[in-house]
């Protein structure tokens, strides 16, 4: 595939990213996630509480809730749940992964990863870039 080609489909998918992460009832910051394999997209994820927990992901004090998942952590879970596996994918990131879901990302198998803001720590991409996955910053 054509570089452009490929800029293009990233910026697409990006895009959708972005979209999917309005399904987030968070307050303090929205992100979306989308694993594409194979120019299909096998898993989504938006950052928000687990199954089941009331959809507020702040106390009070406008502080995130410690059991609140990431976007990356809930679309690789959702995975787990399917008959898809994520080796060789890209994933589609609103914002650059903490380190906790880098290491998610690379058990996962995904071997390229796309995002479109930075976060204030670039821990998460360091280590993936440490672990040979190709990391793209698109700026939306």
């Amino acid at each position: 595939m054509t570089d452009d080609k490929q800029l293009k489909l990233d910026q697409r998918y990006l895009r959708m990213a972005r979209i999917w992460a309005e399904n987030s009832y968070c307050q303090r910051r929205q992100v979306g996630a989308l694993v594409v394999k194979d120019k299909m997209i096998i898993s989504d994820g938006y950052n928000g509480t687990p199954s089941g927990f009331e959809n507020i992901c702040e106390d009070d004090a406008g502080v995130t809730k410690t059991y609140v998942l990431h976007a990356e952590a809930n679309a690789i879970t959702k995975l787990a749940r399917s008959s898809n596996n994520s080796d060789g994918a890209t994933i589609y990131i609103t914002a650059s992964p903490c380190i906790e879901c880098a290491k998610l990302i690379i058990q996962a198998g995904i071997k390229r990863v796309v995002y479109g803001e930075k976060y204030r720590l670039m821990d998460g991409i360091e280590l993936l870039q440490r672990a040979g996955i190709e990391v793209v910053y698109l700026e939306l």
